[in-house]
């Protein structure tokens, strides 16, 4: 018997070992076996099992099976296949993103002494001589051991030549990383469960009257807990451990020591509590009846208009049916707030994954939705690859959102696009919503590809805000002294905060100023290993590069000319929350941006104190622009709308439209008028003018056409390949000898290559290189097909094999 199995390296197709006899029995598709490739051990998943021998060489043997069922089903082996072949990279990667860290076992190296050897050390060198000492005493010694007893990092060198030597051997060690958590449970001994025997013990009960008092708290949350840990009946209780040790020993409670969940533990319900409008109502039903045609469903609907309450009526049916549901969400910012919602209505059916849980957490989540425990999952990309027994329902939130995709580490991979590929395989119902959709969706939808439905009106008595356009060129004193609250937003603030509303500020960009220019000769302060100018974050005094986060200190003299005096060009949000504490010295402020929002809790926290009124003005990046809904915002501030229109890229108008409408949605929901203030140098922008109205249709039609005309998606399919070499000279001579290799085949499609606008990132120089491809399966498979039979030529080219070349199919 052999096995296909998925090791987690970067390998073009699985390699095969060898069932041993004593294993066939325990051999199955899905679980994990310890295998040996090239005198590394690794933990990798059974993907097929057959009788049929490898023809082109003899597989090795697999050393172990770690599960007794699979950890994961077979559906999901066939996704992960699928993405490796669509996004071009190996099934290893997708099980390095899939699986979490615990379940894939920890190989550290360890060094044995070789007991034939002897004790005679007196010709090795000096660090082979101690090191070698401490393997005749310790017998066995871990790298990070020996590393620590040479102090020093690189002790390779020396490593081997014991090995060269005799004295030691090395192997593979393989451990188990997840460590299940133990709690301490109080119970009642199975004598007093008879309700006549506990009245007797209570009714003659005589001393320690302490303990009489700790044993009635216990009954107490006995019943209405179901459960009573030790910590806790020790808190509630205020007793001491001596007093419950004195009812232990008295044999009235026992201890017992059981596996405990770290997950939270709600009660399981499925309740609904709202009416939903009329207009809703059909929107439900219209999705339903989709659903009999189309297995992918478009929800165009406008913001606040309550697409989340139609989601909570499909989630209650998924309930109802005993089957599984994914809540997809572009990021972790907007999982407090709705998982607070949702767990009003399906308190412990509700889970959340993302990559601020704990690795012990991840695996029991992984369990839990695995074994069918788990009803709803929410969470951002990660969440779709969890291994669903029985998923009848995928909701993609937002489904305009870039975060969706993947860019770094491989495999980049875009949720949205996978999850709509698995759901139409598996005969999944999904539901991509948004206010603002993506324009390749909405095509879809168009072309009667999707199901389409739409929410015109706003959910009760809400109405879409009114958008006003501040001209900055109106004040040339506000722009000359860099003021960023112009007149009329001012006035608008002023009002809110009188009459007891809140106010959301928005500038994509963190940090106190994007950059600094010395007065005198133009000379700007850049990243040492990125060719990036450096940010100034105030709160650290420190220039900060947003790409690698190398931190400087900050300077105060320019290295070209030794002026002293710098400028300040532009602002970002620590600027504006200076400037806005300034102003209104009496609101409360709070800030939510990268630099704010670090931390497990950090996000729910501060859109907490938001929700409660705590806080009267916000001010952020776009973690604040998606899927938020707070009732008392009435008015939104876009502080620099011209930095979201100037970008070189085919998406800019999208992009734009979408953050614009999307953070002016956040004003005037519920019963409140909002009003959104935009402030421009260039108010006549043909976009402004279509956020101002708040028309999608005609944005769409505009930029459908463009799209068209210069063959951008969704007319055309793009694949992106980057290039990385530590030498300048070097990237460049391989992305050129890259197109030149697959000219002949793909010349048409091909653009560049080209230096990107950042060309050095983390001390890498960077080369582009773009094919834009008609939508012909046979041609763009043509095209993946070349790509990787010309990176192997690059790869077997001493000149550029240690050059890196990423693809990345449908870049966003």
């Amino acid at each position: 018997m052999y096995a296909e199995i998925i090791v987690p390296l970067h390998l073009p197709t699985n390699y095969t070992w060898k069932i041993p006899d004593y294993l066939i029995s325990q051999a199955q598709i899905g679980v994990r076996a310890e295998v040996e490739l090239r005198n590394k051990k690794y933990t990798g998943i059974i993907k097929n099992i057959s009788t049929e021998a490898p023809t082109e060489f003899t597989p090795k043997d697999i050393i172990s099976i770690l599960d007794e069922q699979p950890i994961i089903y077979e559906q999901q082996l066939v996704l992960w296949k699928w993405i490796a072949q669509y996004y071009m990279c190996s099934q290893g990667d997708v099980m390095q993103a899939a699986l979490p860290a615990n379940l894939k076992l920890n190989s550290e190296s360890v060094l044995v002494f070789n007991e034939e050897y002897g004790d005679n050390f007196t010709h090795l060198a000096n660090d082979e001589y101690i090191l070698a000492e401490a393997l005749h005493i310790k017998k066995e010694l871990k790298l990070s051991e020996a590393q620590k007893i040479l102090d020093s990092k690189k002790i390779f060198k020396v490593v081997r030549e014991l090995v060269n030597q005799n004295v030691c051997f090395i192997w593979e060690s393989l451990k188990e990383k997840y460590v299940e958590k133990k709690e301490q449970y109080v119970i009642l001994n199975p004598t007093y469960d008879d309700e006549t025997q506990l009245n007797n013990l209570l009714n003659n009960w005589s001393k320690a009257p302490k303990q009489l008092e700790l044993l009635m708290s216990y009954l107490y949350y006995l019943q209405t807990e179901g459960i009573v840990t030790k910590k806790n009946i020790l808190e509630k209780s205020n007793a001491t451990d001596a007093q419950l040790k004195g009812l232990v020993e008295k044999n009235v409670l026992q201890i017992e020591t059981r596996a405990a969940s770290r997950l939270q533990n709600l009660p399981i319900k499925n309740s609904i509590d709202f009416e939903l409008s009329d207009a809703q109502k059909n929107a439900l039903q219209a999705i339903n009846n989709c659903f009999n045609q189309k297995k992918v469903c478009l929800l165009h609907g406008i913001t606040g208009s309550g697409k989340t309450q139609i989601y909570i009526h499909l989630l209650s049916e998924i309930i109802k049916k005993g089957k599984q549901a994914l809540y997809l969400l572009p990021e972790i910012a907007l999982t407090a707030q709705l998982i607070k919602r949702l767990q009003q209505h399906f308190g412990g059916n509700i889970a959340v994954y993302h990559s601020k849980f704990n690795d012990n957490e991840r695996v029991e989540l992984w369990n839990n939705v695995k074994n069918g425990i788990t009803k709803i999952v929410i969470g951002a990309r990660s969440a779709f690859l969890l291994p669903y027994k029985n998923l009848d329902l995928i909701i993609v939130d937002e489904e305009h959102e870039s975060n969706f995709k993947q860019n770094e580490p491989t495999p980049r991979y875009n949720a949205k696009d996978a999850a709509i590929y698995y759901a139409i395989s598996n005969q999944i119902n999904i539901v991509l919503g948004s206010a603002t959709p993506s324009i390749e969706s909405f095509t879809n939808a168009k072309e009667n590809k999707y199901g389409l439905v739409t929410l015109t009106e706003r959910f009760g008595a809400g109405t879409l805000p009114k958008v006003e356009i501040v001209d900055m060129k109106l004040f040339p004193n506000i722009q000359k002294e860099k003021t960023i609250i112009a007149p009329p937003l001012h006035a608008a603030i002023t009002a809110c905060l009188n009459n007891g509303k809140q106010i959301i500020l928005f500038k994509n960009r963190r940090g106190y100023t994007p950059y600094r220019v010395c007065s005198a000769c133009g000379w700007i302060p850049e990243c040492k290993h990125c060719n990036i100018s450096l940010t100034y974050h105030k709160y650290k005094n420190q220039l900060v590069c947003h790409f690698c986060s190398k931190e400087y200190a900050l300077v105060n003299t320019c290295v070209a000319c030794g002026n002293p005096h710098f400028e300040a060009k532009n602002f970002g949000t620590e600027k504006i929350e200076e400037a806005v504490i300034d102003l209104f010295p009496k609101a409360k402020i709070g800030r939510m941006d990268m630099d704010t929002v670090k931390g497990k809790n950090a996000h729910s926290q501060l859109i907490q104190q938001f929700e409660i009124g705590k806080l009267d003005i916000l001010i952020g990046t776009q973690m604040i622009v998606k899927g938020l809904d707070f009732e008392n915002v009435q008015l939104v501030g876009i502080l620099d709308a011209d930095s979201m229109l100037n970008f070189a890229d085919f998406r800019v108008n999208e992009r734009a439209f979408q953050l614009m409408e999307q953070v002016s949605g956040r004003a005037g929901r519920k019963d409140n008028k909002g009003l959104v203030v935009i402030q421009t140098l260039n108010t006549k922008h043909p976009l402004l003018q279509l956020i101002q109205q708040h028309d999608y249709n005609s944005f769409y039609t505009n930029e459908i056409d463009a799209r068209k005309l210069f063959f951008y998606p969704p007319f055309s399919r793009l694949i992106h390949i980057q290039f990385k070499n530590k030498n300048q000279d070097v990237v460049q001579k391989a992305a050129h000898f890259f197109a030149k290799n697959i000219a002949a085949q793909l010349q048409p499609f091909i653009i560049g290559p080209a230096e990107p606008t950042v060309n050095r990132l983390r001390n890498m120089y960077l080369m582009d290189l773009l094919f834009k491809l008609p939508k012909q399966t046979q041609t763009i498979n043509a095209c993946k097909l070349a790509i990787q039979q010309t990176i192997a030529i690059m790869y077997n080219t001493k000149e550029f094999n240690n050059t890196i070349i990423i693809p990345n199919i449908d870049p966003i």
